[in-house]
């Protein structure tokens, strides 16, 4: 089956960019280009720079987003064995945050008795990934030592960033994972353990009820961030929706704020067959079937909390937890507290879906599983590429951020929005990335390279939260979304996830109703 393999930045990427050469003429850009610098150094040249300084992550290279082009029947062999390349970066992390006594007296420790031995379990897996696609008839991945090779991230190199971007231009967009970076240890040696001692967290240097973060630097006052526009990765009408030949219309579906708690840490998009693939706990509104193991029939039969029994599609996202020093039901499981996700699980107080239109031409059907991730669990190390975050508080949705949560003033709630890739290559339901097969449009709103224009998903979730407090920089009552371990809790790691289950006749009412300007439910 034929693959899409263009790769096209996310809005988010693209604003950072911009916003990155504005920087460079006030000195940012050299220390984002320093920080990268460094980050691609070898390891002795890492361990002669910061002997005794304090690696605070893992930054591996995403085997899964390389792989554009996997036979159909090497897809669920690969996909398992992309579960293990997490699970072995997870318990590469776990030994880094408990051995730190170790490392503050062998600079070599990290490299030697941590990324050294996860080097080789992955070159065991990517071998095994090469050894599926081939047999399947594909071509094995190129530079499989290199996509092997994990470096540590240290607490110099992201404090060195910090404080470039979101507290300088109202946004943080230029350069969510090295400002992000800048905000898991800021204060390390400061005040970013101790935040987490306060909750009872451990003095791991990472900030958090568990240890691997939020910190302060993880959050920003949205009064003090100036108006940008609204929600990125927007595209279709939503905001703006008046080019000739558009489709103007919306199509809203309600499902509710999960009120009776459908969670799992599967993700039967990215690792289907595997338990606790994702890692961190998804809320799932809609379909009520959805766990790694379901099929595309038993999802087709479930049942749904959509009001328009049409509409069984799943919607999932990482769920928001207060550290506020309590346990949820998942204090011991995978996914929960064994993954380093911790504290309260916040349930939206509203989560609004709807489909807008595109705006230069109509927009064709979805078709039937058709899957859709927006956004990047692992953008934190991973980068811009796929990054799309929107985060705000009500009666401030002009001002967004991106790699910070917000800080809302009293009587105002957390915002989280999500905009979906509103482009479809008019074939595959599913890629091997999971990306290829739909895209964001282009600047002038078209649909570029034969792609179609598909009903733009729109996610936008509310909580009621208390605004947590930051002193000395320290911060107590931090929320933030659950995450991958060595992700650090990031915002910009933030992601959403869809899944069409539509019957015909209720996607045509869409097709419809965008296309003919209604507003419909």
């Amino acid at each position: 089956m034929g693959r899409n393999t263009r790769k096209r930045r996310s809005p988010l990427a693209v604003r950072a960019i911009a916003a990155s050469a504005a920087l460079a003429v006030a000195g940012g850009g050299l220390v984002w280009a320093n920080f990268y610098a460094s980050a691609g150094e070898s390891s002795d040249q890492n361990n002669i720079k910061a002997a005794g300084a304090q690696v605070a992550t893992i930054d591996c290279p995403d085997v899964g987003q390389q792989l554009t082009d996997v036979p159909d029947g090497a897809r669920a062999g690969v996909d398992k064995e992309l579960a293990k390349l997490d699970q072995q970066v997870t318990e590469a992390y776990k030994r880094l945050a408990d051995t730190r006594q170790a490392q503050a007296g062998d600079a070599g420790y990290v490299d030697n008795a941590i990324l050294g031995p996860l080097k080789s379990k992955r070159t065991a897996t990517i071998d095994r990934i090469g050894i599926n696609i081939k047999r399947a008839g594909g071509k094995a991945p190129q530079g499989a030592e290199e996509l092997a090779q994990c470096e540590g991230v240290q607490a110099e190199q992201a404090d060195t960033a910090a404080g470039e971007g979101q507290n300088q231009d109202g946004q943080n967009q230029d350069g969510q994972n090295q400002d992000g970076q800048d905000q898991n240890q800021d204060g390390q040696d400061q005040g970013g353990q101790d935040g987490g001692q306060d909750q009872g967290g451990q003095d791991q240097g990472n900030g958090g009820q568990a240890g691997n973060g939020p910190v302060a630097a993880d959050f920003q006052d949205i009064t003090q961030v100036q108006p940008n526009g609204g929600p990125q990765g927007v595209g279709g009408n939503g905001l703006a929706a008046n080019g000739d030949g558009g489709s103007t219309g919306t199509f809203t579906t309600n499902c509710g704020t999960n009120e009776n708690e459908n969670r799992n840490s599967d993700n039967v998009i990215v690792a289907p067959g595997v338990s606790n693939g994702a890692q961190h706990q998804h809320d799932y509104v809609g379909n009520q079937d959805n766990d790694a193991f379901a099929s595309d029939e038993q999802l087709a039969a479930a049942d749904t909390t959509c009001q328009n029994q049409g509409d069984k599609s799943s919607y999932f996202w990482p769920v928001l937890r207060v550290q506020d020093g309590q346990d949820d039901v998942d204090a011991n499981a995978p996914g929960g507290g064994q993954d380093g996700n911790v504290g309260t699980i916040l349930q939206p107080a509203e989560a609004e879906l709807k489909f807008v239109g595109n705006k230069t031409s109509d927009v064709v059907a979805m078709p039937s599983a058709l899957r859709i991730i927006t956004g990047d669990a692992k953008a934190f190390v991973n980068g811009l590429a796929n990054a799309n975050t929107n985060w705000s508080c009500t009666g401030f949705e002009d001002r967004q951020l991106t790699d910070k949560y917000p800080i809302c003033p009293e009587g105002s709630s957390v915002v989280r929005t999500s905009n979906f890739q509103s482009c479809w290559d008019g074939q595959n339901i599913d890629s091997a990335n999971h990306r290829t097969h739909v895209d964001f449009v282009e600047q002038d709103g078209s649909c570029s390279n034969g792609f179609q224009a598909i009903p733009q998903l729109q996610v936008r979730l509310v909580y009621d939260v208390d605004a947590p407090q930051i002193q000395n920089g320290q911060v107590q009552n931090a929320f933030a979304v659950d995450s991958f371990p060595d992700q650090l809790h990031k915002a910009i790691t933030d992601h959403n996830d869809f899944i069409n289950f539509f019957d015909e006749n209720t996607m045509n009412q869409v097709v419809d109703c965008i296309n003919s300007g209604q507003d419909c439910q």
